[in-house]
């Protein structure tokens, strides 16, 4: 295997899981602002409660952390791959 393939090889792998953590990102901010400005909108008078939150933070910042950690587990589990930082000469 040459150097140029495997090096194009590495960087399509980094480049797809920077992707992946982009969206990761995309999508954390989406369900944060989503649910923090979507409930906690209103007036606080009529704000519901979680657990001793109000449902907006609750929603935002517990339920969307612990969704986080399950997709980040998720995608290192099962779409990040293992590549070898060093060449394939340098082996010895």
């Amino acid at each position: 295997m040459n150097r140029e393939y495997t090096d194009l090889y590495r960087f399509k792998i980094a480049h797809r899981e920077a992707l992946i953590g982009c969206a990761l990102a995309l999508f954390n901010m989406i369900w944060w602002y989503g649910f923090a400005y979507g409930l906690g909108s209103g007036d606080p008078e009529k704000y519901t409660y979680i657990l001793g939150f109000p449902a907006w933070f609750f929603m935002s910042s517990i339920v969307g952390f612990l969704v986080m950690v399950i997709l980040v587990w998720f995608v290192v589990k099962f779409a990040l791959t293992e590549v070898p930082f060093e060449d394939v000469g340098e082996k010895d």
